[in-house]
């Protein structure tokens, strides 16, 4: 078994970050922004306490039950075979979907940037064309993607250090200021509403049963992982609210990162981080279309899909493949910015409420300090509770998308087990 075993600390690290760091940043910076106004760098790092502490039960979950099946196999351990965790799990694959779709609108939105004219028309068509795109190419050969993943993450990476180091000598402090910050529940509300932009790091949990020495390597990783993205995406945040004003925000907001980069960079910079969204959109597309219908196979060979989502063909789960490229035109399409970024992090918030509720209740097994779960329990479910008040009162619309969203997801594990009477099994 230790032969195959491939991924040293810094490997999973680079998943870790490469997850995170995909396009999200570049998709919602100017919604929180726009959402928390001076204080958008505090709502960054409350968002990112909660992924961290939410890590801590990742990394003590994947150390005691490796598996590919990851929050799938952790829920189905964690909270028994029953319909909340069927719920869940198929939640977990529409909030992937919604993922997709937040990265679609990102490429779309800066993709148009490029054309003088009928920018609305041009964004729906490279929203539509990046998921058709990527569809075919991971149907086709995901195994070229997959080895330029690495290089495209370095360069994003890379792109973004540089945004900050040449950035941060333009930030006017004074927008930085309390008296700047939008009121409490509404600053928190903006770190929820991005906490989609943190998600990623789950991905390393997938990755557990090929890791060296996870026992030690694991936990070092997430951490790491975690805590770089925070202070990355801090630093970012204090750029862009520091050197744009409110208006130019509200202006740009769908592609806030790359205006926010004319101030000290001038039009280059606007298109160098212009095309490094396109660049990190497409990469995070095409790697969650690929973990998204293998996600859909695992909760299918699970027992809480239709058996059919189970097959693969030539070794890929296509029918997976295709039901959730469908599902990420219509949403893309269909849905503002707000509505997407919203149903996302909510999605994600919840399922992680769960997951630190599976480790707490694990705690012996899995060797954790019980009160880290616990607070992470308390963190996720305030934060839903927070997010869902303050949609509630700018938009009405927002919510209920949510509550269909959740709906949909457990109505559907309901009436499939009525329909099909499969029973839920563990994911080796």
């Amino acid at each position: 078994m230790s032969e195959k075993k491939s991924l040293n600390y810094f490997s999973v690290v680079s998943i870790g970050i490469g997850g995170m760091v995909g396009g999200g940043i570049f998709a919602v910076l100017g919604l929180a922004s726009q959402q928390s106004h001076g204080g958008t760098p505090i709502a960054f790092l409350i968002a990112g306490l909660i992924a961290l502490i939410t890590a801590y039960s990742y990394s003590k979950l994947s150390t005691t039950y490796p598996s590919n099946g990851g929050t799938v196999e952790y829920l189905n351990r964690g909270l028994g075979t029953g319909i909340i965790t069927g719920g869940l799990n198929i939640l977990l694959w529409i909030s992937y979907v919604v993922m997709l779709s937040l990265y679609s609108f990102a490429f779309g939105s800066y993709g148009s940037t490029f054309f003088n004219e009928n920018q609305e028309v041009w964004k729906h068509i490279l929203i539509s064309s990046s998921i058709i795109s990527f569809t075919a190419l991971n149907f086709l050969s995901a195994k070229f993607v997959g080895k330029s993943e690495e290089i495209i993450v370095i360069i994003k990476i890379v792109i973004l250090v540089i945004f900050v180091a040449v950035g941060f000598w333009s930030i006017q402090f004074e927008k930085l200021q309390p008296d700047t910050w939008s009121p409490p529940v509404a600053l928190i509300a903006g770190g929820m509403i991005i906490f989609l932009a943190y998600e990623g790091f789950e991905l390393m949990a997938n990755a557990s049963n090929d890791v060296k020495n996870p026992t030690k390597t694991l936990p070092r990783a997430f951490f790491t992982a975690v805590l770089f993205v925070i202070g990355l995406y801090v630093l970012v945040s204090m750029v862009t609210v520091g050197t744009l004003s409110t208006e130019q925000i509200s202006e740009s907001r769908d592609f806030a990162l790359a205006e926010s980069a004319k101030p000290f960079l001038g039009h280059a910079g606007f298109i160098i981080i212009s095309i490094a969204a396109l660049l990190s959109t497409s990469s995070a597309i095409n790697a969650t279309l690929y973990g998204a219908s293998r996600i859909s196979y695992n909760i299918a060979k699970s027992g809480e899909l239709p058996k059919k989502l189970e097959q693969k063909i030539w070794n890929k789960p296509i029918e997976g493949l295709i039901i959730t490229s469908v599902l990420t035109l219509v949403i893309a399409n269909i849905f503002d910015l707000t509505s997407i970024a919203t149903m996302g992090s909510s999605g994600f918030l919840l399922i992680f409420a769960a997951i630190n509720f599976t480790n707490l209740r694990l705690a012996k097994k899995t060797r954790s300090r019980r009160w880290i779960p616990l607070v992470g329990v308390i963190g996720c479910l305030s934060a839903i509770t927070v997010l869902i008040w303050e949609s509630n009162t700018t938009s009405f619309q927002n919510t209920l998308v949510l509550v269909m969203m959740i709906g949909i997801s457990f109505l559907t594990e309901i009436i499939y087990r009525r329909i099909s009477g499969r029973r839920i099994k563990e994911i080796s």
